[in-house]
């Protein structure tokens, strides 16, 4: 019997056990059938590199005056919809000035103004439902304010006074909501993105699914890559969400990374990717819903990058004038501003006038100012408050008193 007909045999009485099956197949194929890749031969020795394929274009509906480009793609949303969405994104605006001349002021410990980013956080968050799961980054506040978070929940948290959820634990713009189902900030960057993989996949097979946002900087974490591969591998229902706004603090992308973006990376770890103009709040909206859309019939992994920009400083702890030109930042707010991009929308289509833009931009301002004003008057929570719901305090008690011949303590009896 020839080696052929020994492996035809082999394969024919033991096809279910897939080693011999494959190796049967490997030796009658003429594409490479190596583990952990699928390829084509080449007797060519060249680099692959970014300029051996195109860049991911970017995903668009509107031009940057408010024009549908494509009538296929208008998402066709309601006009009380499309109202509430430049409603919010306003409301953004004008609750960020206000909460960042207070830091200014030394009323807050700290700020982070979203402007420039509106677009990224209602589109995405108008696509979803309240009972899909959100780990934000920091600079998501527009979800909240588009599933309820009310403005003096915002100030509570800011002002960490008695009313506030987080019982003045947090710094300010940590926000949480049990109730909306978004997950409570963390300062370390990334953090939320291996966890946010983990919570998608212990949601698969129910019709919910798991939105995590990150900036470009948070990509060039080592957390950003160990979630793409467990996403991807445990066919977890989660949508990546990258914000690429164009620095990481005062780092430029071009100082980040060589590669096309932060979407480049999604087929690389075999994940499907969107790129969408982040200031087009319709683009993002028509994206999220394609994502989920995929996430649930497929239990896949979505990675969507919003190329957007930043126009305010990373924080109150940044002045970005002193890694960017003044000008940069005016061209960005003056010609690509999503906020005005949707105003132009609304503006030609007869949803919106400058007397009700004047009317709200009015009454706007002054419920963020009474939201502010009864936040800075509330006192703050007891201080014994800090250690209530800390398993911590319990488990040093318990240290102390079974090692309490190494504890000198006075009055021990009262621990």
């Amino acid at each position: 019997m020839t080696m052929c007909k020994s492996v035809q045999f082999l394969c024919g009485n033991i096809l279910k056990k897939s080693y011999f099956f494959n190796y049967h197949k490997c030796l009658f194929s003429s594409s490479p059938l190596f583990p952990g890749a699928k390829t084509t031969w080449t007797e060519q020795l060249e680099f692959t590199e970014k300029n051996s394929y195109h860049p991911i274009p970017v995903y668009r509906v509107m031009d940057r005056q408010g024009n549908i480009l494509n009538s296929n793609e208008d998402p066709k949303l309601s006009t009380a919809t499309i109202i509430k969405m430049y409603k919010d994104m306003s409301l953004l605006n004008i609750m960020d000035k206000i909460l960042y001349e207070s830091q200014r002021q030394g009323r807050i410990s700290f700020y982070m103004t979203n402007h420039g980013e509106e677009a990224t956080h209602i589109g995405s968050a108008a696509a979803l439902n309240n009972d899909d799961v959100v780990y934000g980054q920091y600079r998501e506040v527009g979800v909240l304010i588009w599933r309820g978070f009310t403005l003096q929940q915002f100030v509570d948290q800011c002002y960490g006074n008695k009313d506030d959820a987080g019982k003045g634990r947090q710094m300010p713009v940590h926000y949480g909501s049990k109730e909306l189902n978004f997950i409570t900030i963390s300062s370390p960057l990334g953090t939320q993105m291996p966890q946010a993989v983990g919570s998608a996949y212990a949601l698969r097979g129910k019709n919910n699914v798991v939105i995590c946002y990150f900036g470009d900087g948070a990509a060039s974490e080592g957390d950003a890559h160990a979630a793409f591969n467990f996403a991807a591998t445990l066919d977890c229902p989660v949508i990546l969400f990258c914000r690429n706004n164009g620095y990481a603090i005062s780092t430029p992308v071009e100082e980040q990374y060589r590669g096309d973006g932060i979407a480049s990376r999604g087929p690389s770890y075999g994940i499907h990717t969107l790129r969408v103009d982040g200031n087009d709040v319709f683009a993002v909206y028509n994206a999220t819903k394609k994502a989920k859309e995929v996430a649930l019939s497929e239990n896949k992994p979505v990675l969507i990058e919003a190329l957007t920009y930043r126009v305010g400083d990373h924080s109150t702890s940044d002045d970005s004038s002193a890694y960017r030109s003044p000008e940069e930042v005016t061209l960005w707010a003056t010609n690509d501003y999503p906020t005005n991009k949707l105003r132009y929308y609304m503006e030609t289509r007869g949803l919106w006038s400058k007397e009700e833009e004047e009317k709200w931009a009015q009454q706007a301002r002054k419920d963020v100012l009474t939201a502010f004003n009864a936040g800075e008057k509330k006192l703050k929570p007891k201080w014994t408050e800090m250690f209530d719901e800390v398993r911590q305090q319990q488990e040093m008690v318990e240290h102390v008193k079974k090692y309490k011949d190494y504890y000198p303590v006075e009055k021990f009896e009262n621990i």
